[in-house]
């Protein structure tokens, strides 16, 4: 079965950071795009950050320049890193997985990120 489990979240103080972890089971890791999403209280779930097959990585212009997203193939880990941290930063963060051989979207449980000001 395909776990994916999230852990860093956090209370932290604007312009504070924290590193999120994504622990990944049940998937050719190698051969999944990993990603970020996150949904802000009262607000839809946003694709924030991606990572392809290649790792090259993308990030929507909001977090662009503050997170960076990274894998470990040997940890099957992806990680995102969130630095210069605001208060709209508050969400509940999930992990993302889409196997490139086969149809089919994975999220994990999400983590709660907290920005206080």
């Amino acid at each position: 079965q395909v776990q994916l489990v999230e852990s860093g979240g956090g209370l932290v103080q604007a312009g504070g950071s924290l590193r999120l972890s994504c622990a990944a089971s049940g998937i050719i890791f190698s051969r999944s795009v990993m990603g970020w999403y996150r949904q802000p209280p009262g607000k839809q779930r946003e694709l924030i950050a991606t990572i392809n097959t290649g790792d090259r990585s993308d990030y929507t212009d909001s977090v662009k320049g503050r997170f960076t997203i990274t894998r470990d193939i040997v940890k099957n880990t992806v990680y995102l890193q969130m630095n210069s941290l605001k208060p709209e930063d508050t969400a509940v963060y999930y992990c993302y997985a889409r196997p490139s051989y086969l149809i089919g979207d994975y999220w994990g449980q999400g983590t709660q990120v907290t920005v206080s000001s």
